[in-house]
């Protein structure tokens, strides 16, 4: 299989193998809309297996706009390289973010948040090498 490489855009590398799409996802990337490439089970060095996503900004003006927060979240070991007339000219790494909102949602059923409208959805790390994260209202654990 042959990939070409990209001009213009971003590549985010060292994707745990198989969970692109939820990357995707979680980003709120419709690839629907999006020009992009999905390489998934492919080899790497370092993890065995990986995946990586391709995203081309045709016009070479602007960069898609990723949260390295979401990405830290569920992608941890993922790389984000900036890519400008087909080199990488900028390469980011996500960290945990210490608080997130709106991106996880509290299981809780009685948790505030599942039985009002309207209030966001905080959580806290709680736990970095295990990536706990518990909800500001009820102290629920989330599940990624």
């Amino acid at each position: 299989m042959e990939v070409t490489s990209i001009q213009n855009g971003i590549i985010i590398d060292h994707v745990p193998a198989g969970t692109a799409l939820k990357v995707l996802d979680y980003l709120k990337i419709n690839p629907a809309k999006t020009k992009l490439a999905l390489i998934m089970n492919t080899d790497s060095h370092l993890y065995g297996t990986k995946d990586i996503i391709k995203i081309e900004d045709e016009d070479g003006k602007k960069t898609p706009a990723i949260d390295l927060d979401v990405l830290g979240l569920v992608a941890r070991t993922a790389t984000v390289g900036i890519v400008r007339g087909g080199t990488i000219v900028e390469k980011k790494t996500p960290t945990l973010p210490e608080h997130v909102v709106n991106i996880l949602t509290c299981k809780n059923p009685r948790c505030v948040t599942t039985t009002e409208r309207g209030i966001d959805q905080m959580f806290h790390l709680t736990h970095s090498e295990r990536q706990e994260y518990r909800c500001d209202y009820c102290d629920e654990e989330a599940k990624l």
